[in-house]
C-alpha cells in the first residue's frame, strides 16, 4: 500500500480510500464490516462517509453508514487505526431541506455523526456540497439559475470558515474539507482563511476518472500550488 502525508494532520494516509455511500443500501451491516476488517487487514487506513449516507438517498435509512461504521469501531476498538472523513449534507430530509454551513447546523450535525459514529472526534469534516447553486457533479456549463442566486442569500464563506475552526479548537473535527466544489468555491475558501488568519480547508472530494477529467481544468493548479489534497471519488465512474 502507498501513503500520502496529509499536513495539516501529519498522518499518513492510504492513497486508497474505502468508500461507505452503499452501506445500508446494497450491503448489510455484517457485510460492512466484513469490508472494514478487510480494508484494514490490507493497509487502507483512510475511511469516507456522510451523514446522507446510504446513497442513493433515503430518509428512512439515512444515517445507516455511519451506524455500521460505529458498531465496527465498538466492536474492534481500533478507532485510532483509522483516519475517518465524513460530511455535514444539505439533503432535503435533513432540517427541513434548510441546511446551511452556519455554527448552528455544523455543531448539529457534528453532534449526530459522532453519535452515529461512536467516537469523540472526525479526522476530516466536509462540506457535502456547496450550499449556493452551481454546477457540481460533473455539470458542464454555468446557466442564468445558478448566477441569479445572490450570494447575499447564503452563509457567509468567513461564518463557515470560523465554525469549523470552532469545531478544530474544541477537538471534535482535526481538520476540514470540501466536497464537488469549483475552483471559484476553493478558492474563495482560501482567500478568506489566509486573510483571517484561520485554518484553510485540507482536502477537496470531487469526482474524477477517465470519464470526468474536469477537476484537470483549474483545480489542479490550485491543489499544487494551495496544497489542498484531491480526493477523488467514483474513479471507476460509479462502476
Amino acid at each position: 500500500m502507498q501513503y500520502q502525508t496529509l499536513p495539516q494532520l501529519d498522518e499518513k494516509v492510504s492513497k486508497i480510500c474505502l468508500g461507505t455511500m452503499t452501506w445500508g443500501q446494497q450491503n448489510t451491516e455484517s457485510e460492512a464490516h466484513e469490508q472494514m476488517d478487510m480494508a484494514l487487514s490490507e493497509g487502507v487506513n483512510f475511511w469516507d462517509t456522510a451523514e446522507m449516507y446510504p446513497s442513493p438517498p433515503d430518509k428512512d435509512k439515512q444515517g445507516d453508514t455511519e451506524r455500521f461504521m460505529g458498531t465496527w469501531f465498538d466492536k474492534t476498538k481500533q478507532r485510532d487505526k483509522v483516519i475517518l472523513a465524513s460530511k455535514i449534507s444539505p439533503m432535503d430530509f435533513l432540517r427541513d431541506g434548510q441546511t446551511r454551513f452556519n455554527a448552528e447546523h455544523i455543531s448539529s450535525a457534528i453532534d449526530g455523526n459522532l453519535e452515529r459514529l461512536q467516537t469523540d472526534y472526525i479526522d476530516i469534516y466536509q462540506l457535502h456540497w456547496p450550499e449556493r447553486k452551481t454546477n457540481f457533479f460533473g455539470q458542464r456549463g454555468y446557466d442564468e439559475e445558478m448566477s441569479a442566486q445572490s450570494l447575499d442569500d447564503l452563509t457567509p464563506f468567513l461564518e463557515t470558515i470560523q465554525a469549523l475552526n470552532d469545531e478544530i479548537n474544541k477537538g471534535r473535527i482535526r481538520a476540514y474539507g470540501l466536497s464537488n466544489d469549483t475552483a471559484w468555491g476553493l478558492m474563495r475558501y482560501l482567500w478568506e482563511a489566509d486573510k483571517n488568519g484561520l485554518i484553510p480547508p485540507l482536502t477537496v472530494q470531487n469526482p474524477y476518472s477517465l470519464l470526468n477529467r474536469l477537476y484537470e481544468v483549474g483545480m489542479a493548479e490550485i491543489a499544487h500550488r494551495e496544497n489542498v489534497g484531491l480526493l477523488a471519488y467514483s474513479p471507476l465512474g460509479f462502476g
